[in-house]
């Protein structure tokens, strides 16, 4: 599922493709337009530049020159490709965004659970309304003080995004396990000391997965290790757990994580 640093890489994606202007929108699948029709996109975007595209938590926006902004979430399996015209369409190739420089974005996406919305600013304003500080922006101080309130497990508060925007379901694993918290301790549980470590832990993970353009994979860190058939923990070596924690598979060590 896209985190925060999938979202960014997308970002990045949507820069490489170029501030152009969009010469032509195909919709191949109107089931990921949300409120908003073929036609209105068209009438809408066509012809606009797009501006600097920016990020906040797990929504992506896209301005364009003198028109709405272009609003990207990706669910379960969205991305985002640039690719030249004249490369095969991938079977679930969703929204084809044709730009002046011969390059076209693709909005690709499997399950289809979230989508592409057009948005004036009061529209915009409404989503991040809804939605807490993105991950990387959170000081210390801050992090505590949207922690400490909640009444529920650790986690759960972690992936609550109107409280931080962007994390997501690795992402609090690999924090929590590298904080040493167990991700079913209540968040107002936590000391000054757990949160100090949380923070620190939050900010390692996000920048190297950020530079990876997702949640890397590595042996030495719990996300390299949880689909293992018998997956150990590669700090200490014990056995890890697994169970579930508001609604999602959940993978901690006992040992490291008491």
């Amino acid at each position: 599922m896209p985190e925060l640093p999938d979202v960014e890489g997308f970002r990045q994606v949507l820069m490489t493709c170029g501030r152009r202007t969009i010469t032509d929108i195909e919709v191949r699948d109107a089931g990921i337009l949300r409120g908003v029709t073929e036609k209105r996109l068209r009438k809408e975007c066509k012809e606009r530049r797009l501006g600097k595209a920016w990020r906040h938590g797990k929504w992506l926006f896209a301005p364009t020159d003198g028109g709405p902004t272009l609003v990207f979430h990706f669910g379960m399996t969205g991305s985002l490709w640039c690719c030249s015209p004249d490369e095969p369409f991938a079977a679930h190739d969703r929204l084809v965004l044709t730009l002046d420089n011969a390059r076209s974005l693709r909005y690709r996406d499997q399950r289809k659970l979230k989508g592409v919305q057009l948005a004036d600013d009061a529209a915009v304003d409404r989503i991040l309304d809804r939605l807490g500080p993105d991950a990387l922006a959170v000081d210390r101080a801050e992090l505590a003080d949207l922690l400490s309130r909640r009444r529920g497990a650790i986690k759960s508060a972690l992936m609550d995004q109107s409280v931080i925007a962007g994390l997501g379901n690795l992402l609090c694993d690999e924090i929590l396990w590298r904080a040493r918290i167990a991700p079913r301790t209540p968040a107002r549980d936590l000391t000054g000391t757990a949160y100090r470590r949380l923070h620190a832990a939050m900010g390692r993970v996000l920048h190297t997965s950020v530079r990876a353009g997702r949640v890397p994979p590595r042996r030495s860190w719990i996300t390299g290790r949880r689909d293992d058939s018998e997956p150990l923990c590669p700090r200490c070596g014990e056995s890890l757990s697994s169970g579930r924690t508001a609604g999602r598979r959940t993978v901690w060590c006992p040992h490291c994580q008491p």
